[in-house]
C-alpha cells in the first residue's frame, strides 16, 4: 500500500457531509477502476463507488486511524463489490464463453443479458504520470487480455489478485482487508496466479513504432469507411480474432474474418465512419454506422497490436458508450 496514505488529522466524525465528501473525492477514480476491475462493468463501477462514498458516510463513526483513509475505503468498495458479485453472473468476452466459430458464414442471436464485459475509457483512469514503470503496469492491469482472464476466476481470489498484484498490497493488509487470515490469502493468492497464467500466458508483443502505427491505424480507417475488406484483412496476423459482443461468437484466422466482415459488416455501400479513442489503455474507435437518417453511435472498438499487425478487434456494440467515451452521438 504506497503511503500518499497519509493518517488524517481529524476524527471522520467531527467532518460535516460536505467536508466529508471533498476529504474523500480524491480517491474516487482510483476506487472506480478497483471496481471496474471487481465487476467488469463501467456503470456498475460508477454505483458502487457511489455505494462506497455513503456507507463511509454512515460509518464513519466507526473509522478509527489505525489504517488509511485509502484503505478503509478499499475495505468498504471490496466487499461492496464482492456482495454484488454473489447475485450477477462473471463478465466476459466472446473468447472466454465459447469455442470460435469455424467459419464466418453463421451469427448466432444476440446475448442480451448483463454478461459482457465493459471498455473502460483511458479519460477515467489515473495514470502516474510522474512513473513510466507505473504507466506500464496500469496498462496491462486494465488491459481487455488481462480484464477476460481476470473474470475467470472467483470473487474472491479475483479480489486477492487485484490487492497483491495490481495495488501491491501485502498478505497481511489484505488479510485484514477481507476479514481473513494471512495464510488463506496466500493460498487464494497462489491459486488465483496459476489460473490467471493459464487463461492469460502470453506476454503482449511490442507496437509498431509511431510512425508505423500511424501509417496502419490510417489504412484501417480507411478500409472501414470504404468497406474494403481485403485491404482490412492485410493489416491482420495470420491468427487474429474479431468479436462483437452482444453477439457470442468470435471468428479467427484471416479466411474467417474476411467472411464475417465481407458477407455480414461491410455488405452493401460504404456505412461506417471512426473516431479516434482511448479504452483499456489502448487503441480504440468509436464506432458510427450509417441509416437513413445519416451516421449514428454504434458502438466502441478496441484494436490489440501484436508486433506490426493487428491480433484483436472487439466491437463493443452499445451506442451509449460512445458518448461515455466522451464522443458526439454523430461523427
Amino acid at each position: 500500500m504506497n503511503e500518499g496514505d497519509q493518517k488524517v488529522p481529524t476524527m471522520l466524525r467531527e467532518l460535516s457531509q460536505h467536508e466529508f465528501g471533498n476529504r474523500l473525492e480524491p480517491y474516487r477514480r482510483e476506487l472506480q477502476v478497483h471496481c471496474y476491475r471487481m465487476l467488469g462493468s463501467l456503470h456498475d463501477a460508477e454505483d458502487m463507488v457511489q455505494e462506497t462514498f455513503l456507507r463511509a458516510w454512515t460509518r464513519r463513526a466507526t473509522y478509527t486511524q489505525d489504517i488509511s483513509v485509502r484503505a478503509w475505503l478499499y475495505k468498504i468498495a471490496t466487499n461492496i463489490c464482492l456482495d454484488a458479485l454473489k447475485k450477477t453472473r462473471r463478465r466476459v468476452i466472446p473468447k472466454t464463453l465459447r469455442d470460435a466459430e469455424p467459419s464466418g458464414d453463421s451469427v448466432p442471436p444476440a446475448i442480451l443479458e448483463p454478461i459482457w464485459l465493459d471498455p473502460y475509457p483511458d479519460d477515467l483512469i489515473p495514470w502516474a504520470a510522474e512513473h513510466p514503470e507505473q504507466i506500464v503496469v496500469t496498462r496491462e492491469s486494465v488491459s481487455l487480455a488481462f480484464m477476460a482472464a481476470l473474470h475467470v476466476l472467483p470473487p474472491r481470489q479475483r479480489a486477492v489478485l487485484i490487492l497483491s498484484d495490481v495495488l501491491d498490497w501485502s498478505a497481511a493488509e489484505i488479510a485484514t482487508l477481507l476479514d481473513t487470515t494471512v495464510s488463506a490469502v496466500k493460498s487464494a493468492l497462489h491459486r488465483a496466479r496459476a489460473s490467471l497464467d493459464a487463461a492469460h500466458p502470453d506476454v503482449p508483443a511490442p507496437r509498431p513504432d509511431d510512425f508505423l502505427l500511424q501509417t496502419q491505424l490510417a489504412a484501417y480507417v480507411q478500409a472501414w469507411e470504404t468497406a474494403d475488406v481485403d485491404a482490412l484483412i492485410t493489416l491482420l496476423r495470420d491468427d487474429a480474432t474479431f468479436s462483437m459482443p452482444p453477439i457470442p461468437s468470435w471468428y479467427q484466422g484471416k479466411a474467417a474474418i474476411h467472411q464475417i466482415v465481407g458477407t455480414r459488416v461491410f455488405a452493401g455501400m460504404p456505412g461506417w465512419r471512426l473516431l479516434p479513442a482511448r479504452a483499456n489503455g489502448q487503441i480504440a474507435f468509436g464506432l458510427y454506422r450509417r441509416g437513413a437518417d445519416g451516421y449514428a453511435a454504434y458502438g466502441v472498438q478496441v484494436v490489440t497490436f501484436a508486433g506490426d499487425a493487428i491480433s484483436d478487434i472487439i466491437t463493443f456494440r452499445k451506442p451509449d458508450l460512445v458518448e461515455r467515451f466522451g464522443l458526439p452521438p454523430q461523427p
